[in-house]
């Protein structure tokens, strides 16, 4: 459906700050370059933000294109140290930051509990989420 207009890359709030190219991926897309797209940096590069889907003349779903490519990328092994380690934590800790003491005192101090009401305070809810990991297969990312 892209007939590459270049809104896309027009728009592209990342474009004005990286060498982000939403046409360009488009473009490799349409001619199957899988490999240089599942191993380009730049695939890392969208925020997500919908922009390009917004003004799309075509109403082509970019950003879901870009999700699918990150999707294959990651299960061909292309992944960031850093998103491994995000990773990782969410699916040990709930969490993709740790709650450190640092930001436990902090709750505290502002009169929080210092466990966040989330899958930290709920056993059972945090089973569940290592269940829907390991069913899904999120598991084998942190692997």
């Amino acid at each position: 459906m892209c007939f590459q207009c270049g809104t896309c890359t027009a728009s592209c709030p990342s474009g004005r700050r990286t060498s982000y190219r939403v046409r360009k991926m488009m473009r490799q897309t349409q001619l199957g370059l899988r490999e240089e797209i599942l191993s380009s940096e730049e695939l890392w590069d969208c925020t997500t933000c919908f922009t390009c889907v917004e003004r799309c003349p075509r109403s082509v779903p970019i950003v879901d294109v870009i999700i699918a490519l990150r999707n294959m990328a990651v299960a061909e092994g292309h992944i960031y140290d850093n998103h491994k380690k995000t990773a990782q934590n969410l699916y040990k800790l709930g969490h993709t930051v740790s709650v450190n003491a640092d930001i436990t005192k902090l709750r505290d101090s502002l009169g929080l509990p210092k466990t966040p009401p989330t899958v930290l305070a709920n056993k059972k809810a945090m089973e569940d989420l290592v269940k829907l990991m390991d069913a899904t297969g999120f598991n084998k990312i942190v692997e």
